[in-house]
């Protein structure tokens, strides 16, 4: 992550390792801490103006994946897409700074920590006594989330609708946990008076984000949360076991906060925002964030072949000639093919990934490739080139070779900069930074929680680490049933 204070000296040192390794192309990433006191909210007088003197745009977003992250090496986010967008039509580069702590974002907008703030706001009487909102971006309506039944998939949608809440009545005695000083929380208390009833309302820190909560309902750990039905569609592409169905409010407008002395800014923005959200940028931006599965999408009937003769693909012959490159057994690499891509040469993803080894475009470009079209062989010879490159990086580190490729592939799945935060994490925490399964994974699953991408020896952020846990465990397991089908084969043909 790279911070904004030119005078911290390890600050420095960060951005020169963690800027490679992370790769912001478009932005300048700094944490401010929010917890300065000023309950006061006197607004600085800040404008367009200055701040196209200054050169920069400064927004408060959150680390999630809606808002920003690091996927790949490369920043993306639905909101993170817009404000670059938006930056550059103004002509300055955008500034990130991460919402720490959700209760102190309106004194740092006010105080003139930052200029905008991006964080999948509603817009309510009680906010607009101290900010000003934009245009809004989108209509939303709050949703109940639930956990389906653990047999739910056997289940008609009558029978699974008799299982979960559909009436908002039956919210009665429930407990609903929502983070302090929400709109949920406020929706939730008027909920309770109009059911004439008591919805127990457990109230999570500041720290913690909808998407932890979400998290924590489709783990079984809390019973329900709520959630911004946007947000709540982004994350059911996720957690399957999730329901989302049941609205608990009317729509609601979600906008950009700004201060009430900035009103060019404001003109500005929300003149733009109407443009953009006629534009076809606006709603590939949207259908991929919140719509999209975040899988490979244009993904036909696999045509792999069988194992018939010893075959997994039609690419076998190539696979086998650049898996010799990098020094692993052509199975391994066919397995990680499979996972990237199913064999389909065309295969395009939601963050705009393509081909067999789905390059993500940044990533793409440093390796020679198109990153809209490339054939099968340059898709296969550029990935194995950057497989070689994290084995350079990897191999100072972990010695032994078959740790070292569970690391490779973590690392190409979710970018090195997540890894090596879970692998400082790991540290920290009294686990074997050296060891993939039960150690450094571990905290790959947990950066998706606030209390740890916030952690100081954190410097990447956000990331969901699910995706990256199943991912070297899958390509790993696929890889030993590969190499059992092709003893098999080779023990009948011996026979």
């Amino acid at each position: 992550m790279i911070f904004s204070d030119p005078k911290n000296k390890l600050a420095l040192s960060l951005i020169i390792l963690y800027g490679i390794i992370c790769i912001y192309p478009f932005d300048f990433f700094s944490r401010i801490d929010p917890n300065s006191e000023n309950d006061s909210l006197n607004c600085v007088n800040f404008d367009l103006d200055e701040i196209k003197k200054r050169g920069k745009l400064i927004v408060l977003t959150e680390n999630s994946s809606t808002g920003f992250y690091i996927y790949k090496g490369d920043s993306m986010g639905f909101e993170f897409e817009l404000l670059n967008s938006f930056a550059k039509n103004i002509g300055v580069t955008l500034e990130l700074v991460i919402v720490k702590d959700m209760n102190a974002i309106f004194n740092q907008l006010n105080n003139g920590e930052v200029d905008i703030i991006a964080a999948n706001l509603t817009v309510t009487q009680e906010r607009m006594a101290i900010v000003d909102f934009t245009e809004p971006l989108m209509l939303t309506r709050q949703v109940l989330i639930q956990r389906k039944p653990d047999n739910w998939e056997t289940l008609d949608q009558n029978k699974l609708n008799k299982k979960l809440i559909r009436n908002i009545l039956d919210l009665d005695g429930k407990n609903i946990e929502v983070r302090k000083g929400s709109s949920f929380y406020t929706r939730l208390v008027s909920l309770s008076e109009e059911i004439g009833g008591k919805i127990n309302i457990t109230e999570a820190s500041g720290g913690v984000d909808t998407e932890e909560l979400i998290r924590r309902v489709a783990r079984g750990e809390i019973d329900y949360t709520v959630a911004d039905e946007n947000i709540a569609l982004n994350n059911q592409t996720y957690y399957a076991n999730i329901d989302i169905e049941t609205p608990i409010s009317f729509p609601q407008q979600i906008a950009w906060a700004i201060r009430k002395q900035s009103p060019l800014l404001n003109t500005e923005l929300s003149n733009w925002m109407e443009k953009i959200k006629k534009s076809k940028e606006s709603t590939l931006a949207y259908n991929k964030y919140f719509k999209s599965a975040k899988k490979v999408v244009n993904r036909a009937e696999n045509n792999r072949f069988s194992y018939r003769g010893g075959s997994i693909s039609q690419y076998d012959e190539m696979i086998k000639v650049y898996s010799e490159k990098i020094g692993w057994d052509w199975q391994l690499l066919a397995s990680m093919v499979y996972q990237e891509s199913h064999f389909i040469a065309t295969a395009q993803s939601w963050a705009g990934a393509n081909g067999l080894m789905q390059l993500v475009p940044g990533t793409a470009r440093r390796y020679g490739l198109d990153s809209t079209y490339q054939t099968a062989e340059q898709s296969i010879k550029a990935g194995t080139s950057y497989i070689s490159d994290l084995d350079k990086y990897w191999k100072h580190r972990i010695s032994y070779k078959e740790e070292r490729i569970k690391f490779i592939l973590a690392s190409y799945n979710v970018g090195l900069g997540h890894v090596i935060d879970a692998r400082n994490l790991a540290s920290k925490y009294g686990k074997d930074p050296n060891l993939w399964f039960h150690n450094v994974e571990y905290m790959v699953l947990q950066k998706s929680n606030p209390m740890i991408y916030n952690d100081p020896v954190v410097k990447c952020g956000y990331c969901r680490g699910q995706e990256t846990f199943m991912y070297v465990k899958e390509i790993l397991n696929r890889y030993e049933n590969y190499k059992s089908v092709q003893q098999n084969n080779a023990s009948f043909v011996r026979n």
